[in-house]
């Protein structure tokens, strides 16, 4: 047994630093990590009671068509059909409660179509890009495409071939 300990002593020292690291772990690890974690797979369980405790920021699409049908109608036939209204319009749950007090405003297009369309060689091919300050000439894209139905040229433009 004594020959034993001696050949296996230097493996002793790093197997005993490694168990106390272990434990050390372990400790912080029961400290830190919320009870309800792993409640829901990898959520913490408790994050969906302070979730439901938040207002809510979004009205939902079917709430902008019961009063927008007009431009839920041109936005259906168009490129933009699949796009949901607050993803450009921004949260408009306040504006859906009260029309009159809360009118939103209208998104700065220079910001907002690029925010989407300006070309990344990481989007799809068939996705639809630009170099805005090439495509545009500086001119804001609702000069020459409706946001809504982005293929129609504006009424401004119609006669001059543009916007298509």
């Amino acid at each position: 047994m004594r020959r034993f300990l001696q050949d296996w002593a230097h493996l002793l020292l790093p197997a005993g630093v490694l168990i106390a690291g272990l434990g050390v772990f372990l400790v912080i690890r029961a400290a830190v990590v919320p009870k309800s974690f792993g409640e829901y797979g990898h959520y913490r369980g408790a994050a969906l009671e302070m979730i439901r405790q938040k207002p809510v920021s979004y009205a939902g699409q079917d709430m902008c068509v019961m009063c927008h049908d007009d431009q839920a109608k041109v936005k259906a036939a168009g490129k933009h059909a699949t796009v949901h209204c607050e993803a450009c319009h921004g949260p408009l749950a306040k504006h859906a409660e009260d029309p009159a007090a809360n009118v939103p405003k209208l998104p700065d297009v220079a910001v907002l179509c690029k925010r989407c369309h300006e070309q990344d060689p990481a989007k799809p091919s068939w996705f639809p890009q630009v170099v805005t300050a090439e495509h545009s000439g500086g001119m804001k894209c609702t000069e020459c495409h409706q946001p809504h139905s982005p293929h129609i040229a504006t009424e401004a433009d119609a006669g001059s071939g543009r916007g298509k």
